[in-house]
């Protein structure tokens, strides 16, 4: 096999595992759902609800609605329903909808075309649940400059209770706290239990063919890790996992929703369809004894907003892992911890992904060395392999022979020049979901034409540029001495180009960059070995 051939497997290699990866994330089954139990919890300490059937599908569905409350804050539009205090409405003030022009709505009660609620209430003894009424004495909400806090409480009552829901808000923070204030004014001791929950329609938000998200329930425990849950497989059977740890939530492309409880809380996860199309993904949780006269609190939180590294480290252990990385997270995290680093640097992420190629095509300089300089080799070669194939003729084995008598002679390793390619498909795969993945890079500009680098380029500039360079790489590389290979070596760079047409623009001005490195690299290499190959045969005339 000569070096063309391994080129061509190497970079056909390429394309399939690229396409296997995309097909993996849009077809391989996520976790199973399944009724199971934490290991760590004893089967005795099952949890035990009064009323479990408040959280527990409703063949007539239907969102209750009162008046709303509006909170504005430096990250959120936010509207509250006073019926059952659900979170109803949730817009994103630094991230525009996929327009551009808009705030990104996240979370919204309009059912057609998105339905997507936080939900949370209480169950036993006449407790408020998502259905019930509250009471508030503003219906606006501000979080004022220089401000870094703020409350919004709701309020229920009846004879036997009384419970304040307060719902606050931190500067500069996606975490949104939800406290239970409760006072039991009944002559009987109550121990309720408290249930927290996200709505959503099916599989809304899934991406494109060519490249699909993820819309869907999700989970992690110390136990069982990070698990994602389809729709389809709530739609056949319900998740009942019971732990003392972890968060359950709603993720999706760039944006994730998670109840998270405190630390050595006991709880169950759920994952219930709620009517035709919309489904629940929540924690079910019991809360201490109440005793007559006695007030007690509990409080937890729901993380709702953008999938920043930052913001989901200080939420929750686990929460990271909504940003999906695939197969290769090992290789991706820690590119995206240096690219985001590179960033903070240069303030533009363009020039951070240039910045960034430049540190790689470093580290893997001295592979790509070795593979120029075999190829560089095989160049200088290649008018002798010509000549022997004239030579040689139609008998194919005596030539192969001759070419690898040949490459011994010369001490020359025809692998040399795709091992080290091979070996770095793996980082460009993950700079691929990187770039993908990263909702830093959603809407991030880069210059001119360049306004999204998530997103193709709209006139397919870089991609041309990219064929070019690749065209400039071909003849910089041993000409074939097969006239099929030839030709389809001529072919692959206006094929490579047409693939690339619909990859994010980051990720085509990185393989821009590095084809312009290599070419430099390659044409010095190139130069060297033609130099020293003058310089033998010059010597071999003396003798």
């Amino acid at each position: 096999m000569d070096t063309k051939r391994l080129i061509l497997f190497v970079v056909f290699s390429f394309s399939i595992l690229l396409l296997w990866d995309t097909w993996q994330r849009k077809h391989v089954p996520v976790s199973e759902v399944v009724s199971q139990q934490d290991a760590s919890v004893p089967s005795s300490q099952k949890l035990n609800t009064t009323d479990a059937k408040t959280i527990s599908p409703d063949s007539n569905f239907k969102l209750e609605t009162a008046s709303r409350i509006k909170v504005l804050t430096d990250l959120y539009q936010i509207e509250i329903d006073t019926a059952g205090g659900d979170i109803r409405r949730l817009l994103l003030n630094n991230h525009l909808a996929d327009n551009g022009q808009d705030k990104f709505l996240l979370l919204d009660d309009a059912q057609k075309p998105l339905l997507y609620v936080a939900q949370s209430g209480l169950i036993g003894n006449d407790l408020p649940t998502h259905k019930s009424m509250f009471t508030s004495e503003k219906t606006n909400y501000v979080l004022e400059s220089g401000q870094n806090h703020l409350d919004v409480k709701l309020n229920y009552k009846n004879q036997d209770v009384e419970v304040v829901k307060i719902i606050s808000f931190d500067r500069d923070s996606y975490q949104i706290g939800v406290r239970y204030e409760i006072t039991n004014h009944s002559k009987l001791a109550i121990t309720p239990s408290a249930y927290f929950q996200l709505l959503h329609d099916d599989e809304s938000n899934q991406g494109t063919s060519l490249a699909p998200t993820f819309t869907g329930g999700a989970y992690y425990t110390e136990a069982d890790k990070f698990k994602k849950i389809n729709f389809k497989d709530m739609k056949k059977r319900d998740l009942s996992l019971i732990s003392v740890d972890g968060w359950v939530g709603v993720i999706q492309h760039y944006f994730a929703s998670a109840w998270i409880l405190p630390v050595n809380q006991k709880r169950e996860f759920y994952t219930k369809q709620v009517a035709d199309n919309i489904y629940s993904s929540g924690v079910l949780t019991q809360l201490s004894s109440i005793q007559p006269g006695e007030k007690k609190e509990f409080s937890t939180k729901l993380y709702s907003g953008p999938q920043i590294k930052e913001q989901l480290e200080k939420a929750a252990p686990g929460l990271t892992y909504t940003v999906d990385y695939g197969w290769l997270t090992f290789i991706a995290s820690p590119l995206f911890v240096v690219l985001n680093w590179i960033y903070k640097l240069v303030n533009n992420w363009g020039s951070a992904i240039i910045l960034l190629t430049v540190l790689i095509k470093l580290l893997f300089y001295p592979l790509s060395a070795a593979s120029y300089k075999s190829m560089a080799q095989l160049r200088e070669l290649a008018p002798r392999l010509q000549s022997m194939k004239e030579k040689f003729g139609d008998d194919k084995v005596k030539f192969q022979q001759a070419m690898l008598e040949l490459y011994r002679t010369e001490k020359i390793n025809p692998m040399g020049g795709c091992l080290p390619i091979l070996i770095q498909i793996p980082v460009f795969i993950s700079l691929y979901w990187v770039l993908m993945g990263a909702v830093e890079l959603r809407h991030a500009p880069f210059i001119l034409w360049i306004t999204d680098l998530s997103l193709k380029d709209p006139y397919y500039v870089l991609p041309i540029i990219m064929g070019i360079s690749m065209i400039v790489q071909t003849k910089l590389n041993p000409a074939p001495t097969d006239p099929m290979q030839a030709k389809l070596m001529m072919i692959m760079p206006v094929v490579f180009s047409i693939f690339f047409f619909f990859f994010p623009a980051g990720l085509v001005l990185y393989w821009v960059i590095n084809n312009l490195l290599s070419i430099l690299q390659q044409w010095m290499i190139n130069r060297s070995i033609h130099a020293a190959a003058l310089a033998k045969k010059g010597n071999a005339a003396r003798k």
